[in-house]
């Protein structure tokens, strides 16, 4: 009867998607909470097929499982519709299995059109302040939804109200358009109402109370996972504020993204891999500019499952992985990408940090920009293992003495148990520690 949140403790692109696929086998519901479609979370089926998932939760080709997608999420309707058709051609069952909130936000073309112009006009500027967004519309939409401007699925139900605050909307859009980022594609109210009313016909069989069900799920004991988007250090207040995603993907998050008490919350697992990556543009203690970058970015293929944009890479930085730990109550860690450090010619562990300026050392982590700017990493070095030793382990105490020697340094460090050890993108290249009791 457990209620679990699965989500991730670095900057994203942790492999949320496989724990969450593994974990839903034997869950009843899974339940996405925030973002948009600016996530991808990949999923291997044991046939070798991948899929990813930008909306819908990523317990979905478990027959049977309940997916929800929570009033938290802001949904473009145009890679909703393609997602569901996707899933269908694998020849899953979304119909009656996936239920929607009448309370998400709504991407409008004129919010891609804001995202894109806005992050054009920071990257002609120069001044390193771009946020490097994937250009989906997903921040101004929740600007909107702050300003208490946005548009509601449950706004589609009425046309002449929909039409009305479309318009106020898109002259305004248009406006900032024009004058501020010198734009000239502007918007057409009446073919955004005509788009959104087929929309509205075709999400009809999916729109539900969702946090009803969800508390009735609860109430009745049925086992549930909450799965995040994006990560802890890009959340918009826990984050390395401005260089965040526009939602909480905390713990926190869940509750207010579903409608559901914190008392119904009873484990919290964080994703981690087992070094680092982050995608656009803000502090990154321990990237790595060089061609060991290079070789991890190659070999765990960290290129975004949305935008196909490179992504950063650098060592496992358990400074910041205990505070993702400690804002979110994670008691548990799934450790995974574990096989893409094979072959390395060695592996380094942020434990702590130096201050440049006067040599302090720092073990916590902070979010203050000027702070990060201003330290160096300090590494723990570990020997190197090959892929081979990796393959056919189906239990942790197989793993050879130089692997259990980094897991264990990142158990020291994090004080968390590492339950769950990703060896591969498959269901079945994964270890589940024996003293660890699956929520399901």
């Amino acid at each position: 009867m457990p209620v679990t949140v699965v989500l991730g403790s670095q900057w994203g692109d942790e492999g949320k998607g496989k724990i969450v696929d593994l974990l839903a086998e034997n869950c009843q519901y899974v339940a996405r909470y925030q973002g948009g479609a600016n996530a991808g979370h990949t999923i291997k089926l044991p046939d070798g097929r991948e899929f990813v998932l930008h909306l819908i939760p990523s317990g979905i080709f478990h027959p049977g499982v309940i997916c929800i997608i929570g009033n938290g999420v802001v949904i473009d309707p145009v890679a909703l519709r393609e997602e569901i058709k996707m899933v269908e051609d694998a020849g899953v069952e979304v119909k009656g299995r996936l239920f929607i909130s009448y309370n998400p936000h709504l991407i409008m073309p004129y919010h891609k059109q804001l995202d894109k112009a806005s992050e054009a006009r920071l990257s002609k500027s120069g001044d390193g302040k771009a946020v490097g967004t994937t250009g989906r519309g997903i921040g101004p939409a929740y600007e909107d939804k702050f300003a208490r401007k946005g548009i509601r699925i449950v706004d589609l139900l009425d046309r002449t109200m929909l039409a009305e605050k479309l318009r106020q909307n898109i002259t305004e859009k248009n406006e900032l358009l024009s004058k501020f980022y010198d734009s000239k594609d502007f918007c057409d109210v009446d073919q955004i109402i005509k788009d959104y009313e087929v929309f509205d016909k075709e999400m009809d069989p999916y729109i539900t109370d969702t946090s009803l069900l969800l508390n009735k799920a609860i109430g009745e004991g049925e086992d549930i996972l909450l799965e995040g988007a994006q990560a802890a250090l890009l959340d918009i207040d826990f984050g390395t504020y401005p260089y965040v995603t526009s939602s909480s993907p905390t713990a926190g998050g869940a509750c207010t993204g579903l409608g559901i008490p914190p008392t119904a919350i009873d484990k919290v697992i964080g994703v981690v891999k087992a070094y680092s990556t982050r995608v656009g543009n803000g502090p990154f203690p321990t990237e790595l500019l060089d061609p060991t970058g290079e070789q991890l970015r190659k070999a765990g293929r960290e290129y975004g499952a949305t935008t196909g944009h490179p992504r950063r890479c650098g060592w496992l930085d358990a400074v910041a992985v205990r505070y993702a730990i400690m804002i979110n109550g994670i008691e548990s860690v799934a450790l995974t990408k574990l096989d893409v450090l094979s072959d390395m010619p060695e592996i380094k562990l942020c434990t702590k940090y130096e201050r440049k300026t006067d040599g302090k050392i720092l073990e916590h982590f902070t979010t203050n920009l000027q702070t990060l700017d201003s330290i160096r990493p300090i590494y723990e070095s570990f020997e190197a293992w090959k892929k081979s030793d990796l393959e056919g382990i189906t239990d942790r105490e197989e793993l050879p003495p130089n692997v259990e020697r980094y897991l264990s340094a990142i158990e020291r460090e994090l004080n968390v148990p590492l339950n769950i050890i990703s060896l591969g993108a498959g269901r079945n290249e994964t270890l589940i520690t024996e003293t660890f009791e699956i929520p399901y």
